[in-house]
């Protein structure tokens, strides 16, 4: 075997494993959520709000419910970063057309993510400051 066979073959065998790495944390996303605290801008989000909250994730897709308002997209994710990253993209409702830069992790029945509602950078800690449109939410898994 030359080194351009042996090189190609690594290249191969590090893509499919980060591709299934990456299919095995999009099944720890899969499912419906519901919000046990959040906070936007360092104030935490009253408890009547976030009962109306529910988020729906499938392969690639989401899609929340607050109220009786429905927004619909896409995600990515990057599971190669710390922390690790996603960008939701609006396609229906509120947030249609906007790309919404996050971070998150996944425990079990427990799913954290803060998400930068400026578009502007993604978050860099699990944290949300006055004066910023960082949210913050911790979401159960509903059974």
């Amino acid at each position: 075997m030359n080194i351009r066979t042996a090189l190609a073959i690594f290249s191969i065998s590090i893509g499919l494993s980060a591709h299934f790495a990456q299919a095995g944390e999009m099944q720890s996303l899969l499912g419906t959520w519901t919000p046990a605290k959040a906070e936007l801008a360092g104030t935490p989000m009253p408890t009547n709000f976030l009962n109306s909250i529910t988020l729906t994730i499938k392969e690639g897709t989401y899609e929340a419910i607050v109220g009786t308002i429905s927004d619909k997209g896409t995600f990515k994710l990057d599971t190669a970063s710390k922390p690790k990253g996603m960008t939701i993209t609006g396609s229906a409702g509120p947030n249609a057309g906007k790309a919404i830069p996050a971070i998150y992790e996944v425990e079990a029945n427990t799913l954290r993510v803060c998400y930068d509602l400026s578009a502007a950078h993604r978050p860099s800690d699990f944290k949300t400051v006055p004066g910023t449109q960082l949210y913050l939410v911790t979401y159960r898994r509903k059974k």
